[in-house]
């Protein structure tokens, strides 16, 4: 008897052990056809494997917004008229359903691409749709942000929870039956913080949240990116710039195609074409993106705050004045040296001190550690491939997320969240 008691408990352990296991999507059955994770960052996914969705035509939508800062409509110069108030879009369906709020990644405004793809797909699946700028965007920071110094998490959250309030104050007729939340890139990460104040605030009591491609540990993620930047790249002298190369590229691509022809399938198409980058251009070129929103990020706080560091405090700033100079010096910056100027000074005035760790473990998934392991309404879904991953970074979403946690195989950052595999994954999610 005690032995059989032994083996149902032994079983019932090794059960419990295999259900808390990430999935792991397999390579061969995925289907998803860009190995290499730069080209899939850049290109996404080719457009015959993409869902079909509503175009903007179709959808009732309309953009609001918020005056969240009043004080900015004096404080801040007059050529930032257009982000003294905070914008945001919303899809409403004609009957009571359920409404998602989306957080735009690094630097981006509530409609980006990637916003607009995930407004597409919950909208046609029946939701309300709010779309949100990140809290490091240059509008955000503007309008939004008490400090204007994002990049400290739990801050961040704080003011995007205060925007999301105000948003459903500003909809208050709009019948919804239940909340949910997800985020993409650092969007992600604010939205595993956002969660965590709901918890206490309870304004929206998230029925399911999906972290779609969080940084784990934020000061990595950074630092890949960064590292992107310093890419040795073969053709890029004293004399011909980077961009300067990648324009010559597009140039000879429409020329060989015989017409102009922008748009989301551009990337794509070009990479099957001779002009193709290589993959240290296509790194430089992640990278260099990543470095235009850090510098937009880096000038904005360094304007809001006067603090001098690109800009001379007393400097008179109209709409005639040309910002080039300042963006010119505020390129110099990246993401490290903005944390090391900006964010870390007024953390330590804020917190009484602190080291760099205990602040890249205060800002990162880290900090929330056990609420999200207990937390069964939070799921992950992340490529094995992607760049803004470090050692042991999977590891922690293992251990963190189990059974919560989907791998996929390839996808880049971000790179497959239009394909049609995870788009079924994602709406299955708030389904269940």
């Amino acid at each position: 008897m005690l032995r059989s008691l032994r083996c149902a408990a032994l079983l019932g352990s090794l059960f419990l052990s295999a259900s808390a296991l990430a999935v792991d999507i397999d390579q061969a059955t995925y289907g998803y056809p860009l190995t290499n994770p730069f080209e899939a960052t850049i290109a996404t996914t080719p457009p015959d494997l993409r869902p079909k969705l509503p175009t903007n035509d179709e959808i009732n939508q309309s953009d609001y917004t918020l005056n969240m800062r009043p004080e900015r409509e004096f404080s801040l110069p007059d050529n930032f008229w257009a982000v003294k108030k905070l914008t945001y879009r919303i899809a409403k369906q004609d009957r009571a359903a359920p409404l998602i709020f989306l957080i735009a990644g690094t630097g981006a405004r509530f409609d980006s691409s990637i916003n607009e793809y995930l407004k597409k797909l919950y909208y046609q699946a029946g939701y309300h749709v709010v779309q949100l700028s990140s809290p490091t965007s240059f509008d955000f920071i503007s309008a939004a942000s008490r400090f204007a110094t994002p990049g400290i998490t739990q801050e961040d959250a704080e003011d995007m929870y205060r925007v999301m309030q105000a948003v459903r104050a500003q909809n208050a007729s709009l019948p919804v039956t239940d909340f949910y939340l997800t985020g993409y890139s650092l969007g992600a990460l604010d939205a595993a913080f956002v969660s965590k104040l709901d918890e206490t605030r309870r304004s929206f009591n998230f029925k399911k949240v999906l972290l779609l491609n969080p940084p784990v540990n934020l000061y990595t993620s950074i630092t890949n990116l960064d590292k992107l930047v310093q890419t040795e790249v073969k053709g890029i002298n004293n004399t011909t710039t980077f961009y300067e190369l990648v324009l010559s590229k597009l140039t000879r691509y429409f020329q060989q195609k015989g017409y102009i022809d922008l748009n989301d399938a551009l990337l794509y198409d070009f990479q099957n074409s001779k002009q193709h980058l290589t993959n240290e251009q296509m790194a430089m070129l992640i990278g260099t993106s990543f470095r235009f929103s850090a510098a937009d990020i880096a000038f904005t706080s360094d304007l809001i705050n006067r603090r001098g560091l690109i800009i001379p405090p007393k400097y008179p700033i109209t709409e005639g004045t040309s910002l080039t100079p300042f963006l010119k010096r505020a390129l110099q910056c990246d993401f490290d040296c903005y944390l090391t100027e900006q964010v870390i000074p007024m953390w330590r005035a804020r917190s009484d001190g602190g080291s760099l760790l205990q602040l890249v473990d205060q800002v990162s998934l880290y900090a929330l550690k056990d609420y999200l392991h207990d937390s069964p309404k939070i799921a992950v879904m992340h490529n094995a491939d992607d760049v803004i991953l470090g050692p042991g970074d999977l590891g922690f979403l293992r251990k963190t997320f189990g059974d919560r946690l989907t791998v996929y195989p390839l996808g880049g950052h971000c790179g497959n969240l239009n394909y049609r595999v995870n788009a079924d994954a994602m709406l299955e999610f708030f389904r269940g």
